[in-house]
């Protein structure tokens, strides 16, 4: 099976159309928040390690994973004194809880425990507006809903259909608004393709 991108099940908990419009359509697209995003991961990018306070802190670490069929890479792993991995993922804004930052850092656990063998209880996402972190953890509901997540993404990209696009709060800050056209959704894009008689 091939590998699906740990970024993209983060759109596809976020959007799920906006994930098909970059898996299926092959659609990139940046705006203020895309530019913010790649100067925040800057220094995450740099593969390495450095050791802070008695913990290994790798950087840009690669994961996989065989059995769901993912692959990515995460921002910072905290290797703890007692042997404990600790995923760190980055992210911009504020310090607020996203599902879909929440799924993509699970499964980076799911990764990191399949590749090394050991149990991955939490993580946290670093938000570098408020430069403060939000400790997850991975309770056995957060890994079904994603586990849940990457199988239903692997369906639609196998189905190659693109789902209607939907207006939500989230499609403000999306990079992909000016292509989805979600305020075109629903009876007014039908009206704007009918065939007249």
């Amino acid at each position: 099976m091939d590998p699906v991108p740990l970024s993209l099940l983060n759109d596809f908990v976020y959007c799920p159309r906006r994930a098909a419009l970059k898996a299926i359509e092959g659609v990139r697209s940046g705006n203020v928040h895309t530019v913010r995003g790649d100067i925040v991961h800057e220094h995450t990018d740099l593969a390495g390690y450095e050791v802070v306070r008695g913990a290994k802190l790798l950087r840009a670490l690669p994961v996989c994973s065989a059995r769901l069929g993912l692959n990515g890479k995460c921002d910072i792993v905290e290797q703890r004194p007692d042997g404990t991995l600790y995923p760190v993922e980055f992210k911009l804004g504020k310090r607020r809880r996203w599902d879909n930052d929440d799924a993509q850092l699970c499964a980076q656990a799911l990764c990191l425990e399949e590749m090394f063998g050991g149990a991955v209880p939490g993580g946290a996402v670093f938000h570098a507006d408020s430069k403060r972190r939000r400790e997850v953890e991975f309770t056995q509901g957060l890994r079904t809903s994603t586990e849940a997540a990457i199988w239903e993404l692997r369906r639609m990209i196998g189905s190659g259909e693109v789902p209607a696009a939907v207006m939500k709060p989230q499609c403000d800050g999306c990079s992909l608004r000016e292509i989805c056209l979600p305020e075109m959704a629903g009876a007014r894009a039908a009206r704007l393709f009918e065939v007249s008689g």
